[in-house]
């Protein structure tokens, strides 16, 4: 006798004492009953004297995490195998899509077999098989499989996708998140490129992994033919080491290492590398920096930068400054107190550094207080520096600096503002072996300054609405009056030497980066700030002035534009009208015939799609800074010229020397599923055995594969 139960267009549950009510045979292992099934269809037949269930009419299966579309299927409870045809679907809880003409899986859904296959990873890479195997519902064995990332072409769907790999039999294995294949071979266009009896990735889910990347093959000048093997290693999720090592024709070998870790209080990154260059000879250099939280108030950090040679990081092509600075400090917060304690080593890279005048500064401690408002609004504040360095050629310092001070600001009723300040700075100084000028022998003893300062601002912004508009108008002006004579010729200049006097520094009373000089004796600065600011963010902006003070001071070098008592104009014009165009002026122009003495253009217009920038810098030294004078263009340009292709270029033009300094092109492809770029730069640079150096770089990027890179030397 057969039993029948329909339900059409309804939805029909069945738990498991329907799916799995049934005995296992001998021998088979009971499935999970604790999980039950959910079964939705137009038509549910279930025949009891076969043990059979058959669902038809948008069949929905739902069994745990996974669940099961078709328009038909059949369950047997006796052999807990579920059959699915017509437009079967599988949705597993990572994201992934089986879709099949035909399947068999065990009631749990856990293993089975497939016909006509294709799967959808998560990150919409596709395989595609005339058979499947699935095992513990997290690995799957494919037969003459296909696996790309690339979307087939919209308009003409049969047309061969960019990239595949197909292969005789493909594993994906969910639980160690690996693909692999054997006998495969990828084609591009549908053309076979390339063939390899075995290879592997990591499945989309997988973010990092050890093991090696792409190798590199190029070629340049200095190296000659090139490659590189990076290997990672993924040491925690926190924590990873990324090893490349670099084999060339005329450079012999080298390593180059990346380490990076984060900790819960804790930040250490790192490159490191050695190599033996063409005449057998061990370079390398060290770039690293730590960041350590104590608490909440105190931190602590070490940074090192170090290189065998000059020229090693610029022939290596590592990015580097051209004084490596290491520091250790330690410094702390709280409340408006500041404190932090340094030491540091320098090493300079360019051939007019001595080695032996680079100076150890072992401390240099700093401390700024900012005090509570009192009665009116005034407060005090304390700056102290202690500061020792030492060399193995020239002066050494020992230096102590206080500067206890007190602010008074106020806003008048008509709007009008005002600050009055005051300091009194004591510095007192050891020092060794200093050279005087004019004196034939050196200075070794102690000597010291006191160096009393006011300061009064005054500043009256007018603001004026038009339509859609806001027009500021502000008067600024600040007088600072201060004793003459606080330089003395014992005390020595090691951190004063460059002056850049601009707008940034024109109402202030202290223009020198450091400590070791002072602007003395009584001045005036002057100014105008005027800006227009619409409401729908477009804006430009104007400040000009002057320094005015009684009499020349000589403590500025001649070029500086501070050296006589009238010093040169300042000024800055910023123009934002539209979201893409920007232009910005930064300039400092003679007073006596007003040409130009240091000029900064900045200019850029375009969106994305295709942006023009221009930079030009033109500036006179000082007489005593031993530089010679800059005038320099640099160029760029950018273009997103379709969804898929952009490009670039840039160069860099000395127009004192009228030489070509750097030039660089690119061009990139991208898509879903590939990159390809272009690169060719040229290096003008001359700096000992740093030579002009070419290079033309292609990268081909597999997404979810990796990446093929070389360059060569033209």
């Amino acid at each position: 006798m057969r039993a029948y139960l329909r339900s059409r267009t309804t939805e029909a549950l069945v738990l498991a004492a329907l799916l799995f009510a049934a005995a296992p045979a001998a021998g088979q292992p009971r499935p999970d009953t604790a999980v039950p099934a959910n079964l939705t269809a137009d038509e549910v037949i279930h025949n009891r004297d076969l043990g059979v269930v058959t669902a038809s009419g948008n069949v929905e299966i739902v069994h745990g995490p996974r669940t099961l579309y078709a328009d038909t299927v059949t369950y047997n409870q006796r052999q807990d195998l579920i059959s699915a045809s017509g437009n079967v679907r599988l949705h597993e809880s990572t994201g992934e899509v089986i879709f099949a003409d035909y399947v068999e899986l065990t009631g749990d859904m856990r293993e089975g077999t497939m016909q006509s296959l294709r799967l959808l990873l998560a990150d919409r890479s596709r395989v595609a098989a005339a058979s499947a195997r699935r095992s513990d519902g997290t690995r799957h064995d494919f037969d003459r499989a296909v696996y790309s990332p690339c979307e087939p072409c919209k308009t003409n769907p049969s047309r061969p996708l960019l990239w595949q790999v197909k292969a005789v039999r493909v594993i994906h294995d969910a639980d160690r998140q690996t693909v692999e294949y054997k006998d495969a071979w990828m084609e591009m266009y549908g053309v076979p490129v390339a063939y390899t009896p075995y290879f592997s990735h990591p499945d989309p889910t997988v973010k990092r992994r050890t093991g090696f990347l792409a190798p590199h093959y190029g070629g340049s000048n200095f190296f000659g033919a090139m490659v590189q093997t990076p290997f990672f290693w993924d040491i925690a999720p926190n924590h990873d080491l990324t090893l490349t090592p670099l084999f060339s024709t005329k450079q012999n070998v080298g390593v180059g290492a990346e380490h990076r870790f984060i900790g819960h209080n804790s930040e250490i990154k790192g490159k490191f590398s050695g190599a033996v260059d063409g005449d057998s000879d061990l370079r390398g250099h060290i770039d690293m920096k730590g960041r350590f939280n104590v608490n909440d108030t105190w931190r602590w950090g070490l940074d090192a930068q170090r290189s065998t040679d000059d020229t090693y990081t610029r022939q290596y092509r590592y990015t580097t400054p051209p004084t490596l600075i290491s520091r250790a400090y330690a410094e702390g917060f709280r409340g408006r107190n500041y404190a932090v304690a340094n030491a540091y080593a320098f090493q300079g890279l360019r051939a007019e550094d001595k080695p032996g005048q680079a100076p150890l500064v072992l401390p240099s401690i700093d401390y700024s207080h900012l005090g509570e408002p009192g009665a009116g609004g005034g407060r005090t504040r304390m700056d102290a520096n202690l500061l020792a360095f030492t060399r193995s050629e020239g002066t050494d310092v020992r230096r102590l600096s206080v500067a206890p001070g007190w602010d008074l600001p106020y806003v008048g009723p008509a709007g009008d503002i005002y600050k009055l300040s005051f300091t009194l700075r004591g510095d007192l100084y050891h020092v060794d072996d200093h050279v005087i000028a004019g004196r034939s022998n050196t200075f070794t003893g102690a000597t010291g300054r006191f160096y009393p300062e006011a300061a009064f601002e005054w500043r009256y912004p007018f603001v004026r609405r038009h339509e859609g508009v806001s027009e500021v108008f502000e008067p600024i002006t600040s007088l600072v009056v201060s004793p003459y004579g606080g330089n003395l010729a014992k005390i020595p200049n090691e951190d004063s030497r460059e002056v850049e006097f601009d707008e940034t520094n024109l109402f202030t009373g202290r223009r020198f980066a450091g400590l070791d000089r002072v602007e003395t004796g009584p001045r005036f600065n002057y100014g105008l700030r005027w800006g227009v600011f619409g409401d729908r963010g477009g804006s430009t902006s104007v400040l000009f002035g002057q320094s005015v003070r009684v009499r020349d001071d000589s403590t500025f070098a001649s070029g500086t534009g501070l050296e006589d008592h009238l010093s040169d104009f300042v000024g800055r014009i910023n123009v934002r009208p539209l979201k893409h165009i920007t232009f910005d002026y930064r300039t400092r122009i003679d007073k006596e015939n007003f040409s130009p003495s240091r000029s900064e253009i900045g200019a850029s217009v375009g969106p994305q799609a295709f942006s023009v920038s221009a930079n030009y810098l033109s500036a006179e030294r000082a007489a005593n800074s031993g530089l010679p004078t800059l005038e320099q263009l640099s160029l760029s340009l950018r273009s997103q010229i379709s969804r898929n292709w952009r490009f670039g270029f840039a160069s860099l033009q000395d127009l004192e020397t009228d030489d070509l300094r750097a030039l660089a092109f690119n061009a990139t492809y991208e898509d879903e599923c590939f990159i390809f770029s272009a690169d060719a730069r040229r290096s003008f640079f001359y700096d000992r055995d740093l030579k002009t150096d070419d290079s033309i770089t292609f990268r081909l990027t597999f997404k979810t594969l990796g990446e093929i890179g070389t360059s060569v030397a033209p």
